[in-house]
């Protein structure tokens, strides 16, 4: 579609005004072009340029080589801070720009390496400036997400930048690609919608989110895209009880089995992504500072009556996570929100690590505040517990369902023309209000057993009920089972929709 001023239904209220610092770069054609009218774009909008960075800086735009690797003291994402002497580092995004042919050689380059079933994880890295083992992780991230998450990836290990901005064209931009930590990538499209069309080449290339008339339009789409990103705050500052749970009480729970069975289960369905790590892909010093060194791939918790609280898998983001193959002292226990909504409240379970529960953790136990209650029977006694029994986050997609047993509940619609990023207040709200809306859970006896929201540019969250005779999770997974609910490694990017399909499922017709 072409694109058109955004209604008031597309903006998120809470975008506020930022300062932006623009930092010199490698120069080139089409990174200025875009400076020029990314720079008149966010004046416009109302926000702030600041010629050299200072403590109010938001984010700092510079630019990169395409396919070349910079040194890790040439990266602002290492130097910004004592640099420009910061108290903190800001958003650093980087702009690349390749010509049309150079951005088709490349995704050539990819799909060979996907495609040669002979090539081993340690063979020869056909991208420059990557470590030993980053064959390894590309192959994985390209499994996931093709040819293109594949190249995502290469960008960001060269550049030492995790938020990217490609641009690809000529003379002018013809289409541009919003990259994330999580992999979002996001086509956006300048010109006809026919001048837009991926055509028939070797690979596929996702149908943009938008297309727009010229780049004075595209460039304010990006601007904000990126005041969105910034406008919001992490959540993670959860704060844990000092009244620890029992290590008796916690051996005789039947969640923490159940938590391990649904890793299991989960991953014989190939539901969760392998972690990605920074080291796997570049050798770079620690970056704690700026982002963790490595991000986890999805979540899962569900309710434990006799804590009460949720029992959730912990963060991936300080050391690896195996979802599959669980351990107690990768499950922590929530118990609720802070007041400030800054954080979840954790209580620590004697005798193990406690190490803190995912990003998710206050969407995860928030959004049964907005929802009512059930009553459960265990062992011979009714308690009263929340009508969402058990959730489950990751880094995928909702191919198709069946609208007899599962309930799309869409976020706003803000959301899938600016999406935000994971951990974040505004992506833990959104969710809350989206699942608020849902009518399976709302009316607990709706006959639909399970709901599901997608997170635009992220993955989805999957979220069952109670059932007598089903342990956490079995609906979810016999539901994948039974192709009431087909996942797939693609994530809506923008907007999009579920048709009808033949067999009565609604599908989204990428």
């Amino acid at each position: 579609m072409t694109y058109v001023s955004p209604s008031s239904a597309s903006l998120h209220p809470w975008v506020r005004s930022i300062e932006v610092s623009w930092i010199e770069g490698p120069s080139h054609p089409l990174v200025d072009r875009l400076r020029r009218e990314l720079m008149n774009a966010f004046v416009r909008l109302g926000h702030r340029i600041r010629e050299v960075p200072g403590d109010q800086t938001d984010v700092l735009l510079t630019a990169a080589p395409f396919l070349e690797p910079i040194g890790w003291r040439e990266a602002l994402l290492f130097t910004a801070r004592r640099r420009y002497a910061l108290p903190r580092t800001p958003t650093i995004v980087t702009v690349i720009a390749a010509t049309p042919a150079e951005w088709e050689s490349a995704l050539a380059k990819a799909g060979d390496l996907l495609n040669d079933p002979m090539r081993r994880p340690d063979a020869n890295v056909p991208f420059s400036g990557l470590a030993e083992t980053a064959i390894a992780a590309l192959v994985s991230q390209g499994r996931r997400g093709g040819p293109l998450l594949l190249l995502e990836r290469v960008l960001q290990a060269q550049s030492k930048s995790i938020r990217i901005l490609l641009l690809v064209g000529d003379q002018t931009i013809r289409e541009a690609y919003v990259f994330d930590l999580v992999g979002a990538h996001p086509r956006l499209a300048v010109g006809s919608p026919s001048d837009a069309d991926p055509g028939d080449g070797p690979f596929t290339l996702p149908p943009p989110v938008q297309t727009f008339a010229d780049e004075a339009a595209l460039a304010e789409n990006i601007a904000r895209r990126l005041a969105t990103v910034v406008s919001t705050r992490e959540i993670t500052a959860h704060v844990v009880l000092n009244d620890p749970l029992p290590r008796s009480v916690w051996d005789r729970l039947d969640t923490p089995r159940a938590m391990k069975r649904a890793g299991r289960e989960f991953g014989q369905r190939g539901f969760f992504t392998e972690t990605i790590t920074i080291e796997a892909l570049v050798r770079v010093p620690a970056i704690s500072d700026a982002i963790a060194d490595q991000y986890s791939e999805g979540c899962y918790a569900t309710w434990e009556p006799d804590v009460p609280g949720l029992v959730a898998t912990v963060t991936g983001s300080a050391r690896p996570v195996d979802k599959t193959a669980l351990t107690d002292d990768e499950l922590a226990v929530i118990v609720g929100v802070r007041p400030d909504q800054a954080g979840a409240v954790v209580r620590p379970v004697e005798g193990k690590r406690n190490d803190p529960p995912s990003s998710e953790a206050v969407e995860l136990y928030g959004m049964d505040e907005t929802l009512p209650t059930v009553l459960w029977r265990k062992e011979g006694r009714m308690i009263r517990v929340p009508v969402a029994r058990s959730k489950l986050h990751g880094h995928r997609g909702i191919q198709a369902y069946d609208p007899r047993f599962v309930e799309y509940v869409p976020m706003d619609e803000a959301y899938f023309h600016y999406p935000v990023s994971c951990s974040t207040e505004a992506q833990a709200v959104g969710i809350m209000r989206a699942f608020a809306r849902s009518a399976a859970l709302s009316r607990p006896d709706d006959p639909r057993p399970i709901a599901f929201t997608i997170i635009p540019g992220h993955g989805v969250l999957i979220v069952e009920k109670w059932i007598e005779g089903k342990m956490p999770f079995q609906l979810i997974w016999e539901a994948m089972d039974r192709g009431t609910l087909v996942i797939t490694p693609r994530v809506p990017q923008g907007p999009f929709r579920y048709v009808p399909g033949p067999d009565g499922r609604m599908i989204w017709p990428d």
